[in-house]
């Protein structure tokens, strides 16, 4: 079997940071007819990553696509400038398509090919709820729902703004806490995303300020690129850390493993290399003792791979879902994702278990770029 083709699909996203994002597929033909779905949706950045795939496609023709370690580790080689957002996500989405053409070959599931079920299906935790909200009475009444809909963990972004929090900041924020935790009860996970937006002093304030409220995990209190930074931040505060989402490789998650400087760490499906890296990087982390959650606000693939890896890998403490994004994904996959008390296994069948349904694409054109309107760039 030989690789013969890759092309680029996208669609507009569900807005989400900006209302600019796509996400965006590749599909990879092979001469035996099998062909795979990969995505390495990089928001408003696809027409850098299309760019890249199309450098990648002339090296990938005529290779066999079962030599998946082969061709990841030539692609990541293959310059002396290795890595970067825009590369590693290209390898991703060409990684993920491949194992899908392995599995439909061999007529199993991804996941056997990864070593087969550790768990019959995954924990999610809920993101995206409290788009449109602004009080907390507006979180409380979303949040509601969240549970009542069956999940038993959700996340947020309280606080907002520069890296200096204000006394009126930390106070809405903790507003906002408040009526989520009273709403949602005891026995439901609560994580507090930061963005990276604060300094080290702030965050210590708002962890402080937080432990009241049974914060499960604090994401990404500070900026990723400082391990020393975060590794001290982690052993000072109560609540435990969580950060990853912008590494991109088992090397980049290193030195965060060997400074023990979280509890959980992040990796992107299709940011840090796929599937291959990602069990590699998970391998890493179990032998620290650090749970896995990939980090997910990218499209169906994305989804269904991170479950895929989820189901096989022992240290999986919970999948992200952006709950507002499933009306789309449904719309797009010919075998929908099922989502039952807020746990959820990957499709049945060959591969993902799932495709995507180009012509369904047609019904959400890809965006025009625009100016980023998120946090925190919005307010710097």
């Amino acid at each position: 079997m030989k690789i013969t083709d890759l092309t680029i699909h996208r669609m507009s996203a569900v807005p989400h940071k900006t209302s600019g994002a796509n996400w965006l597929f590749v599909r990879i033909e092979t001469d035996s007819g099998v062909h795979g779905i990969g995505e390495g949706s990089l928001q408003y950045k696809d027409a850098g990553l299309a760019a890249e795939l199309n450098e990648f496609r002339r090296f990938i023709i005529g290779k066999d696509p079962f030599e998946i370690e082969n061709i990841w580790t030539s692609l990541y080689r293959r310059v002396t400038w290795a890595g970067g957002p825009v590369s590693m996500s290209a390898i991703s989405a060409i990684d993920l398509a491949l194992w899908d053409i392995k599995g439909k070959a061999l007529g199993v599931p991804v996941y056997e090919l990864l070593g087969g079920k550790y768990r019959d299906s995954v924990r999610l935790y809920a993101n995206g709820w409290f788009e449109g909200c602004e009080t907390a009475e507006q979180h409380a009444e979303e949040a509601t729902k969240i549970v009542e809909a069956g999940y038993r963990a959700l996340k947020f972004y309280p606080f907002k703004g520069p890296q200096v929090i204000t006394p009126e900041r930390l106070e809405h924020g903790l507003k906002l806490v408040k009526a989520v935790r009273e709403a949602v009860g005891p026995l439901v996970d609560i994580g507090i995303d930061i963005r990276s937006r604060l300094d080290m002093w702030s965050v210590a304030r708002v962890a402080q300020m937080l432990e009241p409220y049974n914060i499960a995990w604090l994401e990404e209190p500070v900026m990723f690129d400082n391990v020393d930074a975060i590794s001290a931040l982690a052993k000072s505060l109560r609540i435990p850390v969580a950060t990853g989402e912008q590494l991109f490789n088992r090397w980049e998650f290193r030195p965060l493993l060997e400074q023990n400087a979280v509890k959980i760490i992040q990796p992107d499906i299709c940011h840090a290399g796929g599937i291959s890296e990602l069990k590699k990087i998970a391998t890493a982390a179990e032998t620290y003792y650090v749970s896995v959650a990939p980090h997910n606000s990218n499209g169906p693939i994305s989804t269904v791979a991170s479950l895929h890896l989820d189901t096989c890998i022992p240290n999986c403490f919970m999948q992200e879902v952006f709950v507002n994004f499933l009306p789309r994904y449904e719309a797009v996959l010919t075998n929908p994702l099922v989502i039952t008390n807020g746990h959820a296994a990957p499709p049945e069948g060959p591969g993902w278990g799932t495709d995507i349904d180009l012509d369904a694409l047609k019904q959400f054109p890809p965006n025009d770029y625009v100016t980023v309107e998120s946090e925190p760039y919005a307010d710097f």
